[in-house]
């Protein structure tokens, strides 16, 4: 700890550094729960945790603000673990190893947790603050976003009071965030038959990808690693021994590792299909084969089914918006490839903004294979008027000298359900400058961190 104590605002950076020393996985957060629920108590503020982990946390109105509307301050507590291949750290005991060079903060070998840990960090800091004025306050605290959004689906709205909305769950300064797709989860699974095998067998990886959050940088161009092996092995005569890639169904996949029976040596094969297939948006795209062994392999059917499901299946863009420009509008991302025993599963994160098109990309994953489909959340739909958004736009214009951005985003928020479940609520999404979330190289910028934090204030001063 104290890597980050010299950085700029002071007690944001402090929270953020505590949050990264604890456990807090998807699934796993109970203990930053807890430790949210220790900050209430240590600030004498009024708090409730409900059984699922949800925290909210309420601090009275300061001088001259009692009489104006209550202020939900929102964000999650889960982080998308991801890690490198040679990266030690064990994400259900250990702390982060963070880091800064001044600039930028980040996690050696490791997401950062920026997403959504600063929301926590920036909350706290204004929780404790003495000298800011603002209205009543409301911190909603939620679990299991990356996951399927488990915590805002599950939370009882009864206990606040607020009906603006301001949500730091996202990931460019200078964007006010007021729309957002709708999606699920689902796997597919396909059974699969083994027979004997005597032929050689080889491991075949890929690697040197980017990968990336599915539904932010789902239109950078980037190679999904799943598909990739598929498509080698199916421009190649081979069984299948088994297959396996990606850790998250919301982040590009960037390994993916296939044991093959195959004759011949794919080497060159593997070598020729990886410069060709490289993209401007993934550039360094390897195929690696070493020998390996094995005693059985799928029949020629099975092996057929499975590459034939895996080069055939909807994956990536799907559509665009016709109504916002270079709006992403439906998509899917095969994120989790794995053989267990004797079936293959396949996970995927479906996106859109058009509930009728989320239903028929189900339904046409449905008719490829036997399918189980969870995690639905709505779409957050555009507010033509709303009095949030104003103010926050005047004053990030006073601030700046210009006009934010008004955007709607291809990624899930967890203010669709906040506004099914909290009628007439107003919401808008900010956050500072965050690279590659749900990845290794997540970076947190330090300039664009205070001065979120500083807009943050300033806006709550106006409400």
């Amino acid at each position: 700890m104290g890597k980050l104590t010299h950085l700029q605002p002071t007690r944001v950076f402090h929270y953020f550094e505590e949050i990264c020393g604890i456990p807090h996985g998807s699934g796993d957060t109970a203990r930053i729960s807890d430790y949210c629920v220790a900050f209430a108590k240590a600030h004498n503020l009024t708090y409730h945790q409900d059984t699922l982990g949800n925290v909210i946390i309420k601090k009275p109105a300061t001088a001259g603000y009692e009489d104006h509307p209550a202020v939900i301050l929102q964000g999650h507590i889960d982080m998308v673990c991801e890690k490198a291949p040679d990266c030690s750290i064990d994400f259900a005991t250990d702390g982060l190893d963070v880091d800064t060079d001044g600039e930028l903060v980040f996690a050696h070998g490791t997401t950062l947790g920026g997403d959504n840990g600063i929301a926590v960090a920036m909350a706290f800091a204004i929780l404790e603050s003495t000298d800011l004025p603002h209205p009543p306050l409301e911190v909603l605290l939620t679990v299991d976003e990356e996951t399927g959004m488990y915590g805002a689906e599950g939370f009882d709205p009864s206990y606040l009071e607020g009906k603006l909305l301001i949500n730091i769950d996202s990931e460019e300064e200078g964007v006010l965030t007021v729309s957002c797709a709708g999606g699920a989860r689902t796997e597919l699974t396909l059974p699969l038959t083994y027979a004997p095998n005597t032929a050689p067998c080889w491991q075949v990886e890929v690697g040197g990808l980017q990968g990336g959050h599915s539904g932010i940088e789902i239109d950078k161009g980037r190679l999904n690693a799943n598909v990739v092996v598929a498509q080698f092995l199916q421009s190649i005569d081979c069984r299948l021994v088994s297959i396996g890639g990606g850790q998250k169904d919301n982040a590009i996949p960037v390994f993916c590792t296939a044991v093959i029976a195959c004759d011949s040596d794919p080497t060159a094969a593997a070598a020729a299909f990886a410069a060709a297939h490289r993209v401007e948006g993934d550039p360094n795209l390897t195929i690696t084969v070493t020998p390996a062994s094995a005693s059985t392999a799928m029949d020629a059917a099975s092996s057929a089914a499975v590459l034939t499901l895996l080069t055939t299946v909807p994956n990536g863009i799907q559509s665009m918006s016709a109504d916002i420009d270079g709006l992403v509008q439906t998509s899917l991302n095969l994120g989790i490839l794995t053989t267990e025993g004797d079936a293959l599963r396949a996970s995927f994160a479906v996106r859109s903004s058009v509930g009728a098109e989320k239903t028929a990309l189900l339904a046409k994953l449905a008719a490829m294979a036997p399918c189980t489909t969870y995690g639905h959340y709505p779409a957050w739909e555009y507010r033509k008027e709303s009095r949030l958004r104003d103010v926050m736009c005047a004053v990030w214009e006073q601030k700046y000298g210009e006009k934010p951005t008004v955007a709607a985003i291809h990624a899930g928020l967890e203010c669709g359900l906040f506004c099914e479940k909290i009628p007439g609520l107003d919401a808008v999404s900010i956050g500072p400058n965050m690279w590659d979330v749900h990845t290794c190289r997540e970076r947190l910028f330090v300039a664009s961190t205070a001065r979120v934090y500083a807009y943050l204030c300033d806006v709550l001063k106006e409400l």
